[in-house]
């Protein structure tokens, strides 16, 4: 009966969870899921949507941006929009992949390694310390050279191998923070079994970190898959945002002035990881009200110190 006095969207979000009801609500995680959902649902629909074959010519060379091409041609005389659609299929692919395969690594590892201590925190330690001493880009590209015409998940489960490290790292730490708090104990001495513990008690008390290791690991996988296409080490029969790049810069667009060429696989990329990093903010305040708190007050705090006031009350 008190829903019944309720606006439309506020019966909404009653009905959704708590932990929902909040990141709905949160101005930088609607901004981080749209952008988001915008990719996502392009990248399903391209199929359908490209106005022309990514893989084959479409017309001229270097065509501006018009009617019948709308963000123009590529050197090869490919749409850029087609390329651009199908590419966000590929890229896409291998960040979520290698973002998930990554925090799933880091998170077993982690947690084992924190939990258990002993031999078992010695011995996944010394892989995880490993792991973060090799260079990244130097093992990516011998890697690259033996699977040149590998599927994006192949792609995208070989970078997950080269950036589990630091979510492990951060992990592990946390995990070591929370197996002496209270709860913990207390579900010790009452005989839970180990692995109910780590679900249901630590688990839930790292989502900010896990989300964290999450996205930093998917900004990862999508930047090394294009870094290893703009090199060249990708193959180059697929479509990505790597590959768009790689022949723009053979096709030297911006000395040219084909900005058409260049810019939107970039700005892709950097939209894609700025909502992902936006994601991450909304849920670091909804599980630290008082960072969400500090953020608020941070900018009045600097106003009234360039004013010479106190800022006590605040």
């Amino acid at each position: 009966m008190a829903e019944l006095g309720l606006k439309p969207r506020s019966r909404l979000l009653a009905r959704l969870p708590g932990w929902a009801q909040l990141f709905v609500t949160n101005k930088k995680g609607l901004f981080g899921l749209a952008i988001l959902a915008i990719f996502m649902i392009l990248a399903l629909l391209a199929p359908l949507i490209t106005p022309y074959d990514p893989y084959r010519r479409a017309g001229k060379p270097h065509v501006q941006p018009g009617v019948e091409h709308f963000l123009g041609t590529s050197r090869q005389g490919k749409d850029n929009f087609s390329q651009l659609l199908e590419g966000s299929r590929a890229s896409l692919t291998v960040g979520f992949i290698a973002g998930f395969s990554a925090t799933l690594i880091g998170l077993a590892v982690g947690i084992s390694a924190g939990y258990f201590g002993g031999k078992t925190d010695e011995v996944l330690t010394f892989f995880v310390n490993v792991s973060l001493v090799l260079p990244a880009l130097p093992l990516i590209i011998v890697l690259a050279s033996f699977i040149e015409e590998a599927s994006p998940t192949v792609i995208g489960l070989v970078l997950a191998l080269t950036g589990w490290g630091w979510s492990a790292r951060t992990i592990r730490t946390q995990t070591l923070a929370l197996k002496n708090r209270e709860f913990v104990l207390a579900a010790e001495l009452m005989g839970e079994k180990k692995w109910r513990i780590i679900v249901r008690e630590i688990l839930p008390n790292m989502s900010s970190f896990v989300v964290g290791g999450f996205v930093l690991a998917t900004i990862y996988g999508i930047l090394a898959e294009a870094a290893l296409e703009f090199i060249g080490l990708g193959s180059p029969n697929s479509v990505t945002w790597g590959t768009m790049l790689y022949w723009a810069m053979r096709a030297q667009a911006l000395q040219t002035g084909a900005w058409y060429e260049i810019w939107p696989p970039a700005i892709a990329i950097m939209l894609t990881g700025a909502a992902l990093v936006m994601v991450n903010f909304a849920v670091d305040e909804i599980t630290n009200p008082q960072l969400a708190a500090t953020r608020r007050i941070g900018p009045i705090r600097r106003f009234l110190r360039r004013r010479n006031r106190s800022a006590d009350f605040v």
